[in-house]
Protein backbone atom coordinates (compact mmCIF):
# COMPACT_ATOMS: atom_id res chain seq x y z
CA UNK A 1 0.00 0.00 0.00
CA UNK A 2 1.46 3.45 -0.70
CA UNK A 3 2.52 5.24 1.87
CA UNK A 4 0.68 8.33 1.33
CA UNK A 5 -2.68 5.73 1.50
CA UNK A 6 -1.21 4.50 4.96
CA UNK A 7 -0.63 8.12 6.01
CA UNK A 8 -4.36 8.80 5.00
CA UNK A 9 -5.33 6.14 7.27
CA UNK A 10 -3.64 6.87 10.02
CA UNK A 11 -4.72 10.42 9.81
CA UNK A 12 -8.33 9.47 10.25
CA UNK A 13 -8.17 6.86 12.30
CA UNK A 14 -6.57 9.18 14.76
CA UNK A 15 -9.59 11.05 14.63
CA UNK A 16 -10.13 12.80 18.10
CA UNK A 17 -13.53 11.63 17.84
CA UNK A 18 -12.30 7.93 17.78
CA UNK A 19 -12.58 6.00 21.25
CA UNK A 20 -12.74 2.36 19.87
CA UNK A 21 -12.55 2.65 15.85
CA UNK A 22 -8.99 3.52 15.93
CA UNK A 23 -5.97 2.17 14.51
CA UNK A 24 -5.70 0.00 17.34
CA UNK A 25 -9.03 -1.67 16.60
CA UNK A 26 -7.64 -2.40 13.33
CA UNK A 27 -4.60 -4.04 14.01
CA UNK A 28 -6.48 -6.22 16.59
CA UNK A 29 -8.49 -7.08 13.18
CA UNK A 30 -5.42 -7.95 11.90
CA UNK A 31 -4.26 -9.80 14.14
CA UNK A 32 -7.06 -12.47 13.40
CA UNK A 33 -6.36 -12.06 9.98
CA UNK A 34 -2.99 -13.76 10.82
CA UNK A 35 -4.64 -16.24 12.88
CA UNK A 36 -7.35 -17.39 10.54
CA UNK A 37 -4.82 -17.60 7.82
CA UNK A 38 -2.85 -19.95 10.01
CA UNK A 39 -6.15 -21.66 11.19
CA UNK A 40 -8.94 -22.54 8.36
CA UNK A 41 -6.85 -20.05 5.27
CA UNK A 42 -8.72 -16.89 3.97
CA UNK A 43 -9.87 -17.58 -0.06
CA UNK A 44 -9.04 -14.02 -1.20
CA UNK A 45 -7.13 -12.60 1.55
CA UNK A 46 -5.66 -9.47 -0.40
CA UNK A 47 -9.57 -8.23 -0.71
CA UNK A 48 -10.11 -9.47 3.04
CA UNK A 49 -6.94 -7.61 4.36
CA UNK A 50 -8.17 -4.24 2.34
CA UNK A 51 -11.75 -4.54 3.60
CA UNK A 52 -10.10 -4.69 7.41
CA UNK A 53 -7.82 -1.66 6.93
CA UNK A 54 -10.69 0.50 5.55
CA UNK A 55 -13.96 -0.58 6.93
CA UNK A 56 -14.07 1.81 9.85
CA UNK A 57 -11.75 4.45 7.46
CA UNK A 58 -14.66 6.80 7.97
CA UNK A 59 -16.26 6.64 11.21
CA UNK A 60 -18.60 9.32 12.76
CA UNK A 61 -21.13 7.74 15.18
CA UNK A 62 -23.94 10.27 14.24
CA UNK A 63 -23.73 9.15 10.24
CA UNK A 64 -25.29 6.00 9.30
CA UNK A 65 -23.56 5.90 5.97
CA UNK A 66 -19.88 5.17 7.22
CA UNK A 67 -19.25 2.00 5.69
CA UNK A 68 -20.53 3.04 2.51
CA UNK A 69 -18.55 5.88 2.69
CA UNK A 70 -15.64 3.74 4.08
CA UNK A 71 -16.39 1.64 0.75
CA UNK A 72 -15.56 4.55 -1.42
CA UNK A 73 -12.38 5.50 0.08
CA UNK A 74 -11.50 2.02 -0.53
CA UNK A 75 -11.99 2.10 -4.04
CA UNK A 76 -10.98 6.10 -4.47
CA UNK A 77 -7.81 5.73 -2.57
CA UNK A 78 -6.21 1.98 -3.87
CA UNK A 79 -8.96 0.54 -6.80
CA UNK A 80 -10.80 -1.64 -4.21
CA UNK A 81 -12.78 -3.66 -6.10
CA UNK A 82 -16.26 -5.18 -5.78
CA UNK A 83 -15.58 -7.77 -3.36
CA UNK A 84 -13.99 -4.95 -0.87
CA UNK A 85 -16.78 -2.68 -0.69
CA UNK A 86 -18.78 -5.59 -0.29
CA UNK A 87 -17.27 -6.81 2.58
CA UNK A 88 -16.28 -3.37 4.28
CA UNK A 89 -20.18 -2.62 3.54
CA UNK A 90 -21.22 -5.79 5.39
CA UNK A 91 -20.21 -4.49 8.52
CA UNK A 92 -22.84 -1.97 8.77
CA UNK A 93 -25.64 -5.21 9.39
CA UNK A 94 -23.53 -7.00 11.96
CA UNK A 95 -26.43 -8.35 14.63
CA UNK A 96 -28.58 -8.43 11.70
CA UNK A 97 -27.32 -10.73 9.15
CA UNK A 98 -28.63 -13.96 8.27
CA UNK A 99 -26.32 -16.20 9.51
CA UNK A 100 -26.93 -19.06 6.92
CA UNK A 101 -26.32 -16.50 4.55
CA UNK A 102 -23.30 -15.09 5.83
CA UNK A 103 -21.93 -18.72 7.05
CA UNK A 104 -21.85 -20.13 3.15
CA UNK A 105 -19.52 -17.55 2.82
CA UNK A 106 -16.32 -18.56 4.31
CA UNK A 107 -14.44 -15.42 3.51
CA UNK A 108 -17.27 -12.52 4.75
CA UNK A 109 -17.97 -14.93 7.75
CA UNK A 110 -14.51 -15.27 8.83
CA UNK A 111 -14.05 -11.41 8.38
CA UNK A 112 -17.25 -10.26 10.51
CA UNK A 113 -16.30 -12.70 13.22
CA UNK A 114 -12.92 -11.11 12.99
CA UNK A 115 -14.29 -7.84 13.27
CA UNK A 116 -16.45 -8.59 16.31
CA UNK A 117 -13.61 -10.90 17.94
CA UNK A 118 -14.03 -8.07 21.07
CA UNK A 119 -17.07 -9.63 22.21
CA UNK A 120 -15.16 -12.57 22.84
CA UNK A 121 -12.40 -11.03 24.11
CA UNK A 122 -11.19 -11.31 28.36
CA UNK A 123 -13.64 -8.82 30.47
CA UNK A 124 -10.86 -6.32 31.30
CA UNK A 125 -10.85 -5.79 27.24
CA UNK A 126 -14.68 -5.89 26.48
CA UNK A 127 -15.00 -3.57 29.53
CA UNK A 128 -12.78 -0.99 28.05
CA UNK A 129 -14.43 -1.82 24.15
CA UNK A 130 -18.10 -1.44 25.91
CA UNK A 131 -16.74 2.21 27.63
CA UNK A 132 -15.34 3.38 24.32
CA UNK A 133 -17.91 2.72 22.89
CA UNK A 134 -19.88 5.50 24.92
CA UNK A 135 -17.88 8.11 24.42
CA UNK A 136 -18.64 7.52 20.85
CA UNK A 137 -21.67 7.89 21.35
CA UNK A 138 -21.68 10.86 23.76
CA UNK A 139 -23.72 12.86 21.65
CA UNK A 140 -26.63 10.55 22.69
CA UNK A 141 -28.60 11.25 26.08
CA UNK A 142 -28.21 8.12 28.84
CA UNK A 143 -31.52 7.08 28.41
CA UNK A 144 -31.43 6.79 24.54
CA UNK A 145 -27.82 5.09 24.50
CA UNK A 146 -29.08 2.49 27.10
CA UNK A 147 -31.91 1.81 25.40
CA UNK A 148 -29.90 1.29 21.86
CA UNK A 149 -27.08 -0.37 23.18
CA UNK A 150 -29.03 -2.43 25.16
CA UNK A 151 -30.98 -3.68 22.26
CA UNK A 152 -27.88 -3.97 20.26
CA UNK A 153 -26.23 -6.57 22.98
CA UNK A 154 -29.72 -8.60 23.86
CA UNK A 155 -29.97 -8.62 19.79
CA UNK A 156 -26.38 -10.09 19.91
CA UNK A 157 -26.85 -12.64 23.15
CA UNK A 158 -30.45 -13.48 21.88
CA UNK A 159 -28.82 -15.32 18.70
CA UNK A 160 -28.35 -19.40 18.59
CA UNK A 161 -24.40 -18.32 17.70
CA UNK A 162 -22.83 -15.00 18.21
CA UNK A 163 -20.22 -16.09 16.15
CA UNK A 164 -20.87 -17.11 12.29
CA UNK A 165 -17.97 -19.96 12.03
CA UNK A 166 -17.16 -22.71 13.94
CA UNK A 167 -13.66 -21.19 14.75
CA UNK A 168 -14.69 -18.18 16.19
CA UNK A 169 -17.88 -20.04 17.81
CA UNK A 170 -15.67 -22.12 19.81
CA UNK A 171 -13.54 -19.87 20.92
CA UNK A 172 -15.18 -17.19 21.71
CA UNK A 173 -18.83 -17.75 22.24
CA UNK A 174 -18.56 -18.49 26.08
CA UNK A 175 -17.05 -15.26 26.75
CA UNK A 176 -18.82 -13.94 24.70
CA UNK A 177 -21.79 -14.26 26.40
CA UNK A 178 -20.19 -13.88 30.07
CA UNK A 179 -19.37 -10.14 28.63
CA UNK A 180 -22.60 -9.39 26.80
CA UNK A 181 -24.69 -10.79 29.54
CA UNK A 182 -22.36 -8.34 32.34
CA UNK A 183 -22.48 -5.35 29.81
CA UNK A 184 -26.74 -5.78 29.65
CA UNK A 185 -26.54 -5.80 33.49
CA UNK A 186 -24.99 -2.17 33.37
CA UNK A 187 -26.78 -1.00 31.61
CA UNK A 188 -30.05 -2.05 33.50
CA UNK A 189 -28.10 -0.11 36.62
Amino acid sequence: MPASVEQRLATLYAEPHRAYHTAVHIAEVLGWFDVVADAVGWRDPASIYLAIVFHDAIYDATRTDNEARSAALAVDLVGAGPRVTELVELTARHGKLDPAAVGADHDAAHFLDSDTAILGAPAAAFDAYDAAIRVEYGHVPDDAYRAGRGAFLAGMLGRPRIFFTDFFHTGLDAAARANLTRAIARLRT
